[in-house]
């Protein structure tokens, strides 16, 4: 009896450390997990090896922070009507940053009049500032444009933009700001 007992004491010692050692594992898995998503998602490195960190907002904290038309492009994907943006026939030098996070995108330098409706751009400032994705909302596939910094939504590149990319960043004015030199 004396011996049953023993038995089932260092049987249940040893199914408890297995178990403890298995939830233990797991934890750490998860941890592990979660911690390279947190590195992943909250910085990049820049063209000169600047960490730059990510936005990450709940959208009740985007409305509290944007207009309603703001939040409807930048965080909806939407898109103003063509004509209608304030940066649209802005000449003057400076930088075009993300109306979200303030990130700088553009370069008054790389604008030109496409006949849109919507300021454009032949390149961004670096090709750490923007990312792109492919969109079907309209039936077929163009290239979304979003800020790298807080993932805002901008616009769409098209491969009809001048030289020297041949690329037309169409970007929507209210997802921009404008910072003048």
């Amino acid at each position: 009896m004396k011996n049953i007992l023993k038995l089932l004491i260092v049987s249940a010692l040893a199914i408890g450390f297995t178990n403890c050692n298995q939830a233990q594992k797991k934890v750490t898995q998860e941890s592990t997990k979660v911690n390279s998503l947190d590195k992943k998602d909250q910085f990049y490195l820049s063209e000169n090896g600047d960490s730059i960190f990510k936005v990450n907002k709940s959208d009740a904290e985007w409305k509290a922070e944007l207009s309603d038309m703001e939040f409807y492009v930048l965080r909806e994907a939407g898109t103003e009507r063509a004509g209608t943006g304030d940066l649209l026939k802005v000449k003057k030098k400076g930088v075009y940053t993300c109306g979200g996070c303030q990130f700088p995108l553009f370069s008054s330098e790389t604008k030109f009049d496409s006949g849109t409706g919507w300021p454009s751009f032949y390149a961004p400032l670096n090709t750490h500032c923007v990312q792109e994705d492919t969109d079907y909302k309209i039936g077929y596939a163009r290239t979304e444009v979003l800020c790298k910094r807080c993932d805002g939504h901008l616009g769409h590149v098209f491969p009809d933009g001048p030289e020297p990319t041949g690329l037309r960043y169409c970007i929507n004015s209210v997802s921009l700001d404008f910072v003048e030199e």
